[in-house]
């Protein structure tokens, strides 16, 4: 007995609507069940998906199986277009299906697979169709990148925490949403990791953007990286390289970038965002790994062996508990560390001793920071020579693409050609070598000045009347600490301060 499947896609661009509509089931069914050779099995659909790739289509690839597994021998399908909008998938899937014995046939265009002429007219249909979906693409791609360019934003709203769509399009703050989100940003600027906050939301049950129970640190990063929060919008930080595939990249130039200020309400103050991202580029600068659950993890370092101390709880179960702080190398090498170690206490108190000893020349201090963070500020030079290299290179990306366009419609000698290529090729790789170090130069410039600026914020609003200490306040001033075995303890500060202290 013969069996027959039909399949039909309803896109959003065939039907608005997420069901089939009732007529064109029953004129299906009427067609197969008109015919005595055949039997209905069933329709087989994909509502709204792209038919520019088979990947995602659940209801075309569970046709296909049933068809392999021998429940089907012949599918009919409306047109070409709503089997497959991808010649290469379109040809794959039907020579599959015939080399087990099964035909499709395209109504549309009165096809039979397992006619002599239906593979060729498949591959002219198909092609049409896949130029089609191009189209429509790049029509949608003009669309959205018009929209970067006139600064329009748009969000993920389903996957990103803080915003919901206004009545005017625009992202518009969801309340209890932006308190989980200054939460995040007001843990990591007190010392703690993204790998502690993520496990700190997940304990108390905070869902994540997502909706899950369960956080991970790249969410907890990618949050406090989001430039959003403070209000503004990069648009088009990535980019689909392929029509059919919708593969993404990051985007490095290859297409514009839009970078919109104050496009939207901000959930984080502008100045807390980049005192973030400082303290973000200083842990990573640092190349230590440590759960930053205390101010000073990390921070701690042995006068003996150069490793890093960390912290260990004595007495956990009982009243006498303190967390002290060890070297971590102590017993590692064949000669044990003589630093001895510091309780956690002690550390905070010896932060503060050496903090008012530095508060003793305070007027000088911050006339000295201010003195060098304006000669960091001032990169008139660096821009005035990125511009230049800028310049010679555009030009230089003239020329070779003359020499392509000339090699292309005139004949030359290829030896000659290829050697000035080489040449211009090297000239501009010398160039942007040289233009990526000098950003490189105004970043690290831009970086210690922000370093300086959080220092300059917390020696301004320090009271040694008053002192108390504030992990915050340790983050913003302290470089490291270094522990001998003689008992003293050297605060380096990020003002470039050394001061000594004993245990």
């Amino acid at each position: 007995m013969d069996v027959c499947s039909t399949y039909n896609r309803f896109g959003k661009d065939v039907c608005q609507s997420k069901a089939i509509p009732e007529p064109t089931l029953k004129k299906l069914s009427a067609d197969i069940n008109s015919n005595p050779e055949w039997s209905f099995v069933r329709v087989y659909t994909d509502e709204g998906i792209s038919g520019t790739n088979t990947k995602h289509r659940d209801g075309f690839n569970e046709m296909i199986a049933d068809a392999l597994n021998g429940k089907i021998d012949l599918i009919v399908t409306k047109s070409v277009s709503r089997f497959a909008r991808n010649t290469v998938d379109s040809l794959t899937t039907i020579r599959k299906l015939k080399e087990h014995g099964i035909e499709v046939y395209f109504e549309k265009e009165a096809i039979w697979t397992f006619d002599s002429k239906g593979e060729l007219l498949l591959t002219i249909m198909s092609s049409l169709a896949q130029e089609e979906s191009r189209s429509i693409s790049e029509n949608v791609t003009w669309g959205r990148r018009k929209q970067f360019s006139d600064g329009k934003v748009s969000l993920p709203y389903g996957q990103f925490l803080g915003y919901r769509k206004g009545a005017d399009g625009l992202p518009e703050i969801v309340p209890e949403e932006a308190e989980t989100v200054r939460l995040i940003y007001r843990m990591f600027r007190d010392g703690k990791s993204p790998s502690f906050i993520a496990r700190h939301l997940t304990a108390q049950g905070i869902p994540t953007p997502g909706g899950k129970k369960v956080w991970q640190a790249q969410v907890i990063e990618s949050i406090l990286t989001n430039e959003k929060y403070k209000g503004d919008a990069r648009l088009q930080k990535k980019f689909t390289t392929d029509f059919l595939t919708k593969k993404q990249k990051v985007n490095e130039g290859e297409v514009p970038q839009y970078y919109v200020e104050n496009s939207h309400p901000a959930i984080i103050e502008p100045r807390a965002w980049d005192e973030v991202q400082r303290i973000m580029r200083q842990r990573k600068a640092s190349g230590k790994r440590h759960d930053c659950s205390s101010p000073f993890s990390g921070r701690v370092i042995c006068g003996d062996c150069g490793a890093v101390y960390g912290s260990k709880v004595w007495h956990s179960n009982d009243p006498y508990r303190k967390v002290i702080w060890q070297c971590n190398a102590k017993f590692k090498n064949e000669e044990k560390c003589r630093t001895p170690h510091v309780t956690e206490e002690r550390l905070k108190n010896g932060f503060l001793e050496a903090l008012s000893i530095l508060h003793e020349n305070r007027d000088t201090l911050l006339n000295d920071i201010r003195d060098v963070k304006h000669d960091l500020e001032d990169c008139t030079a660096v821009d005035a020579r990125i511009t230049e290299l800028t310049g010679e290179m555009e030009v230089i990306a003239g020329l070779i693409q003359k020499a392509i366009e000339d090699n292309a419609t005139h004949a030359q000698d290829q030896e000659e050609y290829n050697r000035h290529y080489n040449e211009l090729a090297d000239r501009y790789d010398k160039l942007k070598k040289k233009l990526e170090a000098l950003e490189q130069e105004r970043d690290e410039r831009h970086f210690k000045s922000d370093i300086l600026s959080g220092f300059l914020f917390e020696m301004t609003e320090y009271d040694y009347l008053d002192a108390e200490f504030t992990d915050s306040r340790c983050i913003a001033m302290l470089d490291h600490v270094t522990v001998y075995d003689d008992g003293r303890m050297v605060y380096s500060f990020l003002n470039g301060s050394d001061i000594t202290v004993m245990v």
